[in-house]
């Protein structure tokens, strides 16, 4: 992902939306990690339930949600509440919120594994102080085309006005962002001392491969 950007902010202003609510189960058939964005919060988009193989343009978009009103429709940032991601582990509703052009979430906090979910699948999960979401949402609706400034490398989202809040990120995961990388991206890069490991243990124990001949 780009480590540093700026984008327009879209408030979800509900407590405990959980995964089943950000993609429902209806769409889970597909396993490709792409395509899903068309039904990201289905049931709140739309005034008609969805089938995966229909399109959308048949449907009537729900006039009052926020993602359909026209000052929220370039978002790439959701600003939302505590326990964002709830619920079930599943990993569509992460690729439903990157293939709509989500590139940032930030809230007080996330279920878990949602959380690692959304790291592992590079979009930016940012937890910051309640009442500093507080803020943010007073000001993102009181401003139409209202952008927070995220740098990743420095850890930082600022306001318009300049302020700066720092977010904590594991390392790793950091370095997994910034590079584009994922876990066995990652570990192909010692894939020459992996060799050499598995050729010493060879030589040195063979018969816990003798199985492999057989």
């Amino acid at each position: 992902m780009n480590a540093h950007f700026a984008g327009v902010v879209a408030p979800i202003d509900r407590a405990d939306v959980d995964t089943d609510v950000i993609l429902p189960k209806q769409f889970l058939r597909s396993v490709q990690n792409v395509g899903f964005g068309d039904f990201l919060f289905d049931g709140w988009r739309y005034l008609e339930p969805g089938k995966l193989e229909a399109p959308n343009k048949c449907r009537t978009a729900n006039p009052d949600f926020v993602l359909n009103m026209p000052r929220y429709r370039k978002a790439e940032i959701l600003l939302c509440r505590r326990n964002f991601g709830s619920g079930s582990s599943r990993e569509h509703a992460v690729w439903a919120l990157r293939d709509f052009g989500i590139r940032a979430l930030i809230a007080p906090s996330f279920g878990d594994v949602f959380y690692m979910n959304c790291l592992k699948n590079g979009l930016l999960s940012i937890v910051l102080p309640e009442l500093t979401v507080a803020r943010l949402f007073s000001d993102s609706t009181a401003v139409p085309g209202y952008q927070l400034e995220i740098d990743l490398n420095r850890q930082m989202v600022r306001v318009p006005e300049g302020t700066q809040f720092n977010f904590e990120i594991d390392a790793f995961r950091k370095r997994c962002m910034i590079e584009g990388i994922d876990e066995v991206s990652y570990a192909l890069n010692f894939s020459h001392l992996i060799l050499d490991f598995e050729t010493r243990r060879r030589l040195e124990a063979p018969w816990l491969f003798s199985a492999l001949k057989r």
